[in-house]
């Protein structure tokens, strides 16, 4: 059996620091879900830009917004995602085909297969915490 998924204290110090480009699947203009809140905290906070994905490609905090990760031109460094245990497994297999250097699962989304295909991939991998409460704890 495979060893339950431990974060890296040293590979979210880097993720977060490294002011780079997240894109943040879940996130829209409902002010009410917490990505809102997450994704302000990351460009005012943390200086990292951040691209929208939804079902409804809504731009949000005046970047345009994107129906899923194969759509996002450039590079995407992070992919924080927002979305339920279920559904987290197909976009962790979407942040591989893209290249994407890393996947944040948030607070409470958990799939230990998809966070070990993201690893054997290459990416790195945090699961089960969110960017704010970690950048807190470090004084980012």
């Amino acid at each position: 059996m495979a060893v339950a998924h431990q974060n890296d204290p040293q590979t979210i110090d880097r993720l977060l620091a490294a002011q780079g480009r997240w894109a943040v699947v879940g996130l829209s203009n409902n002010p009410r879900r917490p990505a809102v809140r997450v994704s302000r905290y990351l460009i005012e906070q943390l200086g990292i830009e951040v691209v929208p994905v939804s079902l409804k490609g809504d731009p949000v905090h005046g970047a345009a917004g994107y129906r899923s990760l194969a759509e996002v031109p450039g590079r995407i460094d992070v992919v924080d995602c927002f979305v339920n245990s279920v559904k987290v497994g197909a976009v962790v297999d979407q942040a591989i085909a893209v290249g994407a250097g890393a996947v944040w699962l948030q607070v409470g989304v958990v799939d230990e297969q998809a966070a070990e295909r993201a690893r054997s991939a290459g990416l790195d991998v945090v699961m089960d915490t969110c960017p704010v409460i970690e950048a807190g704890r470090r004084g980012h």
